[in-house]
């Protein structure tokens, strides 16, 4: 029986064998090419899905961002106005001047001699008459005692020869003698006296010392400088102007003057005196005026910014200085005007770029020629963030505060 089985299974086996080759032979890479195509055409679809997602969203953010822009507009800038007003414009004739001392001398002895004593402190105000320095009088005081002596027995001698010529006893010639010798030691008194004087120093004048220019002990001689005296309570004000000004500068005006020392401060002065000559070499002509420094703030020697006050112009436009943009094109304004209606109904205002041709600038103001009428309404602070013809949003802030230290030009 086992022999009979054993064929059967090797049959069996054999052709399983042929069944399994048939499978793996030559003809198998068919059934594998629809699983390839099937994965590249999913890898395929998902790639376009994700491009297509990527090109949807980029164009529906384009038109969102549009969109967005489109109906959320910025609102208009802020800006401050003033309306342009018209007024009297001031009138200057500005120069560059100096200040020097009314009374001003270096104080000198009038004869020599050694300082015995300093009766001043550098700096100290004085008085008229006040004693400076003292010079050795030692000598001069016994001439005087001598002197006196001298005359006081000629003036005895006098009497005696006048009672004698009165009782005819003695000569009217005796009388004339002893009459000269009293006069002359008289003279001699009065000139010790005047030496003796003139060896203390007083201060002419009153005013303010300077620096001490002597010391205790020196011998000085006659015009030797000790001190300098300078009367701060009024001064002058040198300066110089055009020559084609003559007709428009007379004395009596008011001068401005101003300082760097004291900035946004002024002070006033009146002209005293104009040179009748006219410098040949700069056609220019000499002023002087006169100012009062009761607090003795201002010294002789500064520099001093001079504007002679002048009669004023007619009416001109005049607008805060802040509100003229000047650049290298020429200067300029922004002009308000009502345009339509804002998306709350009340009046749109555009502002406009204007040319306008400016005159004198004096206390943060400044005069329009022409460009602006009285009655507009320009913008005074702001024009920085404004273009031509943007619309505005007028605030109620003040205009911007004058300068510190306005200068007349």
């Amino acid at each position: 029986m086992d022999g009979d089985l054993n064929p059967l299974l090797s049959a069996d086996a054999d052709v399983s064998h042929s069944v399994g080759r048939a499978a793996t032979g030559p003809g198998a890479p068919a059934s594998s090419r629809p699983k390839t195509v099937r994965w590249l055409l999913i890898v395929g679809v998902l790639l376009a899905a994700v491009l297509g997602g990527l090109y949807y969203f980029n164009n529906f953010r384009k038109h969102a961002i549009a969109d967005f822009f489109a109906h959320n507009r910025p609102p208009p800038p802020s800006v401050t106005a003033v309306t342009a007003t018209s007024e009297a414009v001031p009138r200057f004739a500005s120069a560059i001047g100096s200040l020097a001392a009314v009374h001003q001398v270096t104080v000198t002895p009038e004869i020599g001699g050694r300082v015995t004593a300093i009766l001043f402190e550098p700096g100290a105000s004085v008085k008229a008459g006040d004693p400076l320095v003292q010079l050795n009088d030692a000598p001069d005081r016994g001439d005087l005692a001598n002197y006196q002596a001298q005359a006081r027995w000629a003036e005895v001698s006098l009497k005696r020869a006048q009672i004698l010529a009165q009782r005819q006893v003695g000569p009217q010639e005796n009388v004339d003698q002893t009459q000269s010798q009293l006069d002359q030691a008289r003279a001699q008194i009065l000139k010790t006296e005047a030496t003796i004087a003139q060896k203390l120093v007083r201060a002419p004048f009153a005013g303010r010392l300077g620096v001490r220019q002597i010391d205790l002990g020196q011998y000085v001689n006659a015009g030797a400088p000790i001190v300098t005296l300078t009367d701060l309570t009024q001064l002058y004000v040198n300066f110089t102007l055009p020559s084609r000004q003559r007709n428009q500068v007379k004395p009596g005006q008011h001068v401005k003057v101003t300082t760097d020392a004291f900035p946004g401060r002024e002070f006033d002065a009146v002209i005293t005196t104009i040179d009748p000559q006219i410098r040949a070499d700069s056609r220019t002509m000499t002023v002087q005026a006169t100012l009062a420094n009761p607090k003795e703030e201002l010294l002789p020697g500064m520099f001093v910014d001079a504007a002679v006050v002048l009669p004023p112009e007619p009416d001109r436009v005049v607008l805060p200085e802040t509100a003229v943009d000047y650049t290298l094109y020429g200067d300029s304004v922004y002009v308000l005007r009502e345009e339509g209606a804002g998306s709350d109904g009340k009046p749109l205002q555009k502002a406009y770029r204007t040319p306008v041709k400016t005159g004198t600038r004096w206390a943060g103001k400044i005069a329009v020629l022409s460009g602006v009428k009285p009655g507009e309404k320009v913008v005074a602070a702001g024009q920085l963030k404004l273009q031509n013809g943007a619309a505005v949003t007028v605030t109620d802030n003040p205009p911007p505060p004058i300068p510190t230290n306005p200068t007349p030009q």
